[in-house]
């Protein structure tokens, strides 16, 4: 909101894992206006009851939802471009799994190619690079650093 002027219209597409954070944007986004495409790999869904709720605020809102296993089909035209760690606390001894089955979600300047010109990138930290490359992380349309300011006064 603060970089857009306001999120209402506004495309957000999460590439990665179906987390805890991922759940917080899915029932908020359609409350606030936004479109909301989600690329997971397989058997990485977001949950089933939070996915049937944010099919009904999509509905009820008049926003789109797209939930998909193709990053660039969720990135086309996407104004926000979000991703978060593939290996949350606790799921350490699943590393291997989780890379291997991650390959082809990295947040790249490849993926941003079908994104909309306006286009940012967003990532709740800590950052590890399979999860988004350097070039992406450190860019101009890279909002990571005052994301992270933001948080500090919400807490």
């Amino acid at each position: 909101q603060e970089h857009y002027g306001g999120l209402n219209g506004l495309t957000l597409t999460w590439i990665g894992d179906g987390n805890n954070v991922l759940h917080s944007i899915m029932m908020s986004a359609a409350k606030l206006g936004m479109h909301l495409r989600i690329a997971t790999p397989k058997g990485f869904e977001p949950d089933l009851r939070i996915t049937k709720t944010t099919e009904q605020y999509s509905k009820e809102y008049g926003t789109k939802l797209l939930l998909t296993k193709d990053p660039l089909e969720a990135a086309d035209g996407a104004n926000v471009l979000v991703t978060d760690t593939w290996i949350s606390m606790g799921q350490e001894e699943e590393k291997k799994e989780r890379l291997k089955a991650f390959q082809g979600y990295q947040i790249t300047m490849q993926t941003a190619k079908s994104a909309a010109s306006n286009w940012t990138f967003l990532h709740c930290l800590p950052r590890k690079p399979e999860e988004v490359d350097d070039e992406v992380f450190y860019s101009p349309q890279s909002l990571v650093f005052q994301e992270a300011e933001n948080r500090k006064w919400t807490i």
